[in-house]
Order: C-alpha cells, then sequence, then structure tokens
C-alpha cells in the first residue's frame, strides 16, 4: 500500500545580519539585534506573517523579491503579505535607526499553494440518470489500482514517440500513482530518474474498458503550477492499426497550470481530415482555481453530438454527423495522466511547486437503456 503523502509549509526565520548602509562606526542611534519571525496563514496557504523586532529601530521595511523598492514600510515592524503563485522567493526586513543606518535580516522561502482538499469539497455528481444506466464505474475504493481496469505507460515515449508527441519532460512511473481512502492520486516530482528531470504517471484503460456513447462522469481534483498539464482523456481502440489521428481523441478535460490559467479547463476532439484537425472549447471559474475544490468534468456522447461539462454546466457541443468524422462512432478507452512541460503548457519555471498531485475520486459511465 502506498503511503499517504502529506506536504506542510511553515517557515519560522530567526536570524540576524548586520549591515550598514555607511561604513561609519556604529553609533547608540543605530539599530541592533534584529529578530523575525515568519509564519504562515493556517486558512490560506498563501499569507504569511512577519514579526520583525530590533533594538533602537525607528523604522521598518518589506521587501519581498529582487525589486529596489520596498513593498510595504511601518513603524511596528508587523507585516502581512500574500503570495497568489507558488515558488521561490527572497524576503528581506530592513530595521533602520534614527541614524539612517539599518540592519537586515533576509531568507529565500518556499511558497507552497497546495494544501489538502477534504473529498466531500465541492461538486458531486449522482448515481443514477432517468434515461441511463450505470454500465461501468471505478470508485477507487480499497488500496490498489484495479488491475482489472488500468494498465500503465511508463518511459518517455521513445523510441517511437520521445516526449509523447508533446515534447514533455516527464518519466511516467507506475509508482507515481496509488489509491487511498477512497481516491486516485497522481502525482507528478522534480526528481532525476532514467535521464529526465521530472517522474509522474499515465494510466489507461486500453484493452480492458472501452466505451462507444454514453455520458461519463470524472469527479476530479486538479494540480497546478507552470509547466503542469492534467488530462483526462480517451482514444479510438483502432489506434494499434490506423494511428494517431485516424483513431481519434477526445479530451474530457485538460488544464494548463501557471501564469493564472488554473481557473480554466479545456474539452476538445481531435481527428483527421487529410491531416490532424481539432475542434473545441473552454470553461473559465470565475472566482479561484480548479485546485480549490473537487469538479465533477463530463460529457455526454451520442450518435449526433459530444457534449462538454464542468459540474453540469454545459460549455461546448460539437456535431459528429458529418461523414469525415467516422472517427467517433467507435470505441473508445481512457487515459488519466498529469504531464509535465510540453508544446503547450511550456517547462516549469521558479515558481513551479513539486510535488503536484490530481486527484480522482471517481469514474463513472453510464449509457441510455
Amino acid at each position: 500500500m502506498q503511503l499517504r503523502r502529506h506536504y506542510f509549509y511553515y517557515l519560522v526565520i530567526i536570524l540576524v545580519n548586520l549591515s550598514c548602509d555607511k561604513a561609519d562606526s556604529i553609533s547608540t542611534d543605530d539599530p541592533s539585534h534584529l529578530i523575525v519571525d515568519i509564519t504562515q496563514s493556517e486558512e490560506n496557504p498563501g499569507t504569511i506573517f512577519i514579526q520583525a523586532t530590533a533594538e533602537n529601530a525607528t523604522e521598518y521595511h518589506l521587501y519581498i523579491g529582487s525589486g529596489n523598492e520596498p513593498t510595504a514600510v511601518n513603524s511596528s515592524g508587523s507585516f502581512e503579505y500574500e503570495f497568489i503563485q507558488p515558488g521561490y522567493y527572497q524576503v528581506e526586513v530592513r530595521a533602520y535607526g534614527s541614524s539612517g543606518r539599518y540592519i537586515r535580516a533576509s531568507r529565500q522561502i518556499l511558497v507552497d499553494l497546495s494544501r489538502d482538499v477534504p473529498v466531500e469539497t465541492g461538486y458531486i455528481s449522482p448515481l443514477t440518470y432517468e434515461g441511463y444506466e450505470l454500465v461501468w464505474n471505478d470508485e477507487f475504493d480499497g488500496t490498489n489500482i484495479d488491475p482489472a481496469n488500468w494498465v500503465f505507460e511508463t518511459g518517455t515515449g521513445c523510441p517511437q514517440l520521445c516526449g509523447w508527441g508533446n515534447n514533455e519532460l516527464q518519466y511516467y512511473r507506475q509508482e507515481n500513482a496509488w489509491v487511498e481512502e477512497g481516491v486516485l492520486t497522481i502525482e507528478a516530482r522534480e526528481e532525476s530518474f532514467q535521464g529526465s528531470r521530472y517522474t509522474s504517471a499515465r494510466m489507461k484503460t486500453q484493452e480492458k474498458k472501452s466505451f462507444k456513447y454514453g455520458r461519463i462522469d470524472i469527479r476530479a481534483l486538479l494540480p497546478m503550477g507552470q509547466g503542469i498539464w492534467p488530462a483526462l482523456w480517451m482514444l479510438g481502440n483502432d489506434i494499434t492499426t490506423v494511428g494517431w489521428p485516424k483513431c481519434g481523441e477526445i479530451d474530457i478535460m485538460e488544464m494548463i497550470g501557471g501564469r493564472g490559467r488554473e481557473n480554466q479547463v479545456h474539452g476538445t476532439v481531435h481527428w483527421d481530415i487529410d491531416g490532424h484537425v481539432n475542434a473545441g472549447g473552454s470553461y473559465t471559474r470565475q472566482t479561484g482555481t480548479f485546485a480549490d475544490e473537487y469538479h465533477v468534468f463530463t460529457i455526454i456522447w451520442d450518435e449526433t453530438t459530444i457534449k462538454w461539462f464542468v459540474n453540469d454546466n454545459q460549455f461546448y457541443v460539437i456535431d459528429i454527423t458529418p461523414g469525415h468524422m467516422t472517427e467517433f462512432h467507435q470505441e473508445f478507452f481512457f487515459i488519466f495522466n498529469v504531464a509535465v512541460g510540453g508544446n503547450w503548457p511550456g517547462s516549469p519555471d521558479e515558481t513551479t511547486v513539486f510535488p503536484q498531485q490530481m486527484k480522482v475520486d471517481y469514474i463513472r459511465v453510464f449509457q441510455k437503456k
């Protein structure tokens, strides 16, 4: 059984770094004995509280990052600052005395915006729908990923499809996925393995479970960060004979992390008309991100259309009756993965915090009675 991972972020800085802006000898008007404590808010992991104290200090300046101008100035030494992006940041406090000289304390800190989100948090879909029957589901109960449903793809895609066709940077490993407490977790890590800087997991139902038409609900909590690319998607069963894109592809959900994009997901189809073509739409949250709570990502797929939903809100539909869209009238299998880097998201940068996790509560397939 894979042990559950917990990642906590807390910082306490107690250090004195004496610096003067003049080379003169220290006078009784100079500050001394600077102590800075930095702690994280229990309610908001992006907020830090700073308390600075120094003898003979008349004013305190807070610097975040490498800028020359202070972020805040006061005489109390108490600061509150909220980070909106994860990553490593330089935090510096300067204590000034009436002499005009200062002493400073500085530290590089890691801001991790991830938090344990209870599986009960967010939208939940029903187990029954009028006119449909539940034909297959995986609730990810128990302690293992069910081999009757899932197989793993491993490696970098080489030599046939290096970078998995998208110049992705991760090495896929089975060890990066596990089931615990009714939830599937796929974890992207920054670690060196077999020549790759990152690892993650990619699992599929190929030759295990495949379906033609139906309503598909997947309840998931998404990761975040520049270069992080989670996906819940499908490929046509005939990919082994006709290849991609002639097999067809249905992307139920993709999210491109970083640069404030974690509030938007995409639904897309790919197929062949004398070459690759695609069409799709996007859904954007008005507040927060898809890492804040669980959402239900849905397609309703029948003989005429494919419709995409987030929490039962439809955001895109495509007509699949044209003769050049025969790909979407066959059985498809599922793929769950979290990619790192690639053509669409770009590479991770200094703001990207690892590990990142996509959690899946369930997948359910309903078909018309």
